[in-house]
């Protein structure tokens, strides 16, 4: 649970958190498009410094962000092996290391480097999103959004509530996972040690999904009895209490996400990495 960042809500009450959700929405939607598209590693260098300036800016723990981070290295791990070893393509320019069939070049390395850097920044990114942003604000701003929408039939609070209970389970299901996890190691279940056993922790995993899987089940059953109780009838002919209105600081956070999707877009146009080790070399 203390490793899962996203869907956590930090309310520090700083400017970040404070921002009209729509804008909030907006940034994180460019962030991950320029993050995406982007092949720069300098675009995305200075993507994460933007990314961490947010954090500090938002009053949040680099420790704890960064927790975020660490389930998903043994993944982002293979991401970077793979690309080193199996593309083909990347073996071009000055070698480092060659044996057999295996050829390792300042190439690979940049590409491996680059898939790191975008997971990275993608991961918190997400996170700080989720850090400056509770659920009655994604709701509300999602559905705003949307709202224009729903003259083509699109339901667009329904389709907000969906999108917050599922952002929302995150959590709620990593918890869970622990508490099982807990359950079993009490009986005997052992699930590895040591830094050299990530595929037999992996594999001893692998049984917790079915309980996992059931206990979603139980949950989305009991909101929907929940829901059904309190007369939930969906977004049809609803009245809003709350009514977003945007401020001269949503309009300058939007610009700057703006100005940093352009650098993100406009380094890899420039080809800002080859002109960068041109320079050094």
């Amino acid at each position: 649970m203390r490793n899962v960042t996203i869907g956590q809500y930090l309310p520090t009450g700083s400017t970040v958190h404070r921002l009209d959700p729509r804008a909030k929405l907006a940034m994180v939607s460019l962030l991950i498009f320029g993050a995406v598209i982007s092949t720069s590693l300098v675009g995305l260098v200075v993507a994460l410094a933007a990314v961490l300036a947010g954090l500090a800016l938002a009053r949040i723990p680099l420790r704890y962000a960064l927790q975020g981070v660490r389930p998903a290295l043994p993944f982002l791990i293979l991401l970077a092996l793979l690309q080193v070893f199996t593309i083909p393509q990347n073996d071009v320019g000055v070698v480092i290391w060659r044996w057999w069939l295996l050829t390792v070049t300042v190439t690979d390395l940049l590409a491996a480097a680059l898939t790191l850097l975008r997971f990275v920044v993608l991961i918190l990114g997400i996170s700080l999103f989720s850090f400056a942003t509770n659920t009655t604000e994604l709701t509300h701003g999602t559905e705003h959004l949307l709202r224009p929408l729903q003259k083509l039939g699109l339901p667009a609070h329904e389709f907000a509530l969906a999108m917050t209970i599922a952002v929302r389970f995150v959590p709620l299901l990593a918890l869970e996972a622990e508490r099982i996890a807990k359950a079993q190691a009490s009986r005997g279940a052992d699930f590895g040690r040591g830094p050299g056993s990530i595929v037999q922790r992996t594999l001893r995993m692998l049984p917790l999904l079915v309980p996992l899987f059931i206990t979603a089940l139980r949950r989305a059953d009991t909101l929907v009895m929940a829901m059904e109780a309190r007369c939930y009838m969906g977004g049809q002919g609803r009245t809003h209490l709350i009514h977003l209105r945007a401020r001269r600081a949503d309009a300058f956070a939007l610009l700057v996400v703006l100005l940093l999707v352009t650098v993100l877009l406009g380094a890899t146009w420039l080809k800002a990495d080859a002109r960068l080790w041109n320079w050094m070399s």
